[in-house]
C-alpha cells in the first residue's frame, strides 16, 4: 500500500531512493524468476475521493511509486481490490495508463473484458498466467461501459451467477495460453481465519484450473493449505503499507513467500519472515521470527499442512 504516509514520507521525498522502500529483503526479491504484487492503492496525481462520508480510508500515490516499483523489478501487479478506485475512474485511468507505459503488466481492473482478462508473464519454465477479482466494494464491478474492478459475489456454497461462469471461461481462456494458472483474489474480512466460505470459494477456482490461488485481503498471513497438489494461501498478509498495528495479529508482520514449480506444478514454498518499519520492509529478527513461525504452524496445521523452520525460514513441500 503506497499511499498516505508511504506516499507522503517515502514516495514524494526525492531524497529518498526507490530501493529504500524494499529495505534489506530487495536482494532476495530480486533472485526470483517473477515477482508479483498486490497494488493496494491507485498510482495517480488526479482524481478526487470516492464518497469519503461513508469510506474513512482513501490510498492513492503520487506517478512517482512507479521508479518504485521499477527498483524491485516488480513483473505484474494486481487492482482487483478495495482501494483501487478510492479517487475515482479519472485516478484509475491514470494509474492504467501508467502501467501500461511503464510496461508493467496487470490484472483485475479496467472495462469488463481488460478486467477480466489475466495477465501473461514469461518465465524459465514458459507462460504463466495471473486473474485478479474481489468481493469487495460491488458498486465498483466493471461494466462493458464502466472501467471497475473484476468483482465476483461470493456465496456459503461458491460463486454466484453469472460470475462463476465468467471466471471459469477466463481460467479456461487462460490454460489454453500457459500453463500455469494463478488466481488473485481479494477476498474476504480484513481479520480473522479463513471462514468455510472462503474455503469453499478457494477450492472452488482450483476446481475451474487454477494452480494457486493467492488470497491477500486479511491483513495478516493465514494458513496454506494444499489440495491435490495445488495450493491454496488463504492470506500472504501486509507487506509495506502504514496501518496501525495491531497488538494481536501483528500485521507489521509477514513473509515473503517464494513458491517453487517443478514443470508446471508448485513442488516447495519457502516463506521468509519480514517486518513493516517506518514505511519500509525488512527482515523480521528476534522476537518478530519466533512470533510468525508460532502462529504460521498453528494455522497450517489447521489445514493439516506440514510446515517446518530452519533459522527462521519455513518450507512447505507439497
Amino acid at each position: 500500500m503506497l499511499g498516505r504516509l508511504v506516499d507522503r514520507f517515502v514516495i514524494r521525498d526525492t531524497r529518498r531512493s526507490p530501493v529504500f522502500m524494499w529495505g534489506d529483503v530487495l536482494p532476495l526479491f530480486l533472485s526470483a524468476d517473477l515477482r508479483l504484487i498486490n497494488l493496494e492503492c491507485v498510482i495517480s496525481a488526479k482524481g478526487l475521493k470516492w464518497k469519503p462520508e461513508i469510506k474513512p480510508f482513501h490510498f492513492r500515490a503520487h506517478p512517482r511509486a512507479i521508479e518504485f516499483l521499477h527498483a524491485a523489478r516488480i513483473d505484474g501487479v494486481t487492482l482487483a481490490n478495495n482501494h483501487v478506485l478510492d479517487f475515482g475512474p479519472e485516478a484509475l485511468g491514470e494509474c492504467l495508463d501508467l502501467l501500461d507505459r511503464a510496461g508493467i503488466p496487470h490484472a483485475g481492473a479496467g472495462t469488463l473484458t481488460r478486467a477480466l482478462s489475466p495477465m501473461f508473464l514469461h518465465s524459465p519454465l514458459g507462460p504463466m498466467s495471473v486473474l485478479a477479482l474481489t468481493d469487495n466494494e460491488p458498486s465498483w464491478e466493471a461494466t462493458a461501459t464502466y472501467a471497475g474492478v473484476n468483482y465476483v459475489r461470493v456465496a456459503p456454497s461458491g460463486m454466484m451467477s453469472p460470475y462463476k461462469e465468467r471466471i471459469a471461461t477466463a481460467i479456461k481462456d487462460a490454460r489454453k495460453k500457459s500453463r500455469f494458472v494463478i488466481v488473485s483474489a481479494h477476498v474476504g474480512p480484513n481479520w480473522g481465519a479463513p471462514s468455510p466460505a472462503i474455503q469453499t470459494f478457494a477450492h472452488e477456482l482450483l476446481d475451474l484450473g487454477a494452480d494457486v490461488y493467492w488470497g491477500h485481503s486479511n491483513h495478516a498471513p493465514q494458513g496454506i493449505e494444499i489440495s491435490n497438489g495445488k495450493v491454496i494461501m488463504y492470506a500472504a498478509g501486509d507487506f509495506i503499507d502504514d496501518y496501525a498495528v495491531d497488538p494481536i495479529e501483528r500485521n507489521d508482520l509477514s513473509f515473503l513467500f517464494l513458491v517453487e514449480l517443478k514443470g508446471s506444478r508448485v513442488s516447495r514454498i519457502q516463506l521468509y519472515p519480514t517486518a513493516i518499519e517506518n514505511f519500509h520492509v525488512r527482515h523480521a529478527r528476534g522476537d518478530e521470527r519466533t512470533f510468525l513461525q508460532r502462529s504460521m504452524q498453528a494455522k497450517c496445521s489447521a489445514f493439516k499442512t506440514p510446515i517446518s523452520f530452519q533459522e527462521g525460514v519455513g518450507t512447505i513441500n507439497v
